[in-house]
């Protein structure tokens, strides 16, 4: 288990330009697609390498790496983590794709607590095997219960090698509920914030990821 908050500038000033209230829809949209983008960089630099030697187009071999990605699925949760995923896509070329569409029944939820029901409408996610490196993509981790319900989904299907979670701001309350059931899952964050608010929204957050990135729904 591993908590990486990625201190980059560049990730950094993304985030501030994504908590802006005046920032756009279009440019939302794209802050979170260069992001992801950024963000699977860092996730990479977790992956094995080894040593190879090549012949150069000079006819001279050198020594250089390379990197074993094995097998990887990224598993989106609809419709946030959609610019995200496209970012990541950018580092992981060859992974297959999952989906998951969940969101909260606000309507049964206790103000103040931390526990949410989470409607699935839609889950597709492809074989999961033993060497299977499964990325679970979500822009916002508040409260912990969306995401500990896609992991629950996640391991009906399999039991991936690795478990990745993919976020741009967390709470140290979703964090510690997450690790709770999944000790073994890696989280990478661009940011920790303080507190959820009685509605279960980040504080001080960048409001709705979704319906920033493609309008309310």
């Amino acid at each position: 288990m591993t908590i990486t908050v990625i201190d980059h500038p560049l990730a950094q000033s993304i985030i501030t330009m994504l908590r802006d209230k005046r920032t756009g829809q279009i440019e939302f949209r794209k802050g979170l697609v260069r992001l992801g983008r950024l963000m699977g960089y860092e996730v990479a630099k977790s992956f094995p390498t080894r040593g190879v030697e090549v012949e150069t187009p000079l006819g001279v071999r050198t020594r250089g790496v390379t990197m074993d990605m094995g097998d990887v699925v990224i598993i989106q949760i609809l419709r946030a983590a959609m610019p995200m995923v496209e970012g990541l896509l950018k580092v992981f070329p060859m992974a297959r794709m999952g989906v998951i569409s969940a969101k909260r029944r606000e309507e049964t939820h206790e103000r103040g607590s931390m526990e949410f029901e989470i409607e699935m409408n839609y889950v597709r996610i492809p074989r999961i095997q033993r060497d299977t490196t499964v990325m679970v993509v979500d822009p916002m981790l508040a409260t912990g219960s969306t995401m500990i319900a896609a992991l629950n989904t996640v391991r009906e299907k399999g039991e991936p090698r690795r478990m990745i979670l993919i976020n741009a701001i967390g709470t140290k309350q979703a964090i510690d509920r997450v690790l709770g059931r999944y000790p073994q899952a890696d989280i990478y964050l661009a940011a920790i914030d303080p507190e959820i608010n009685e509605n279960g929204y980040i504080i001080p957050g960048l409001g709705d990821a979704g319906d920033r990135a493609y309008g309310e729904a």
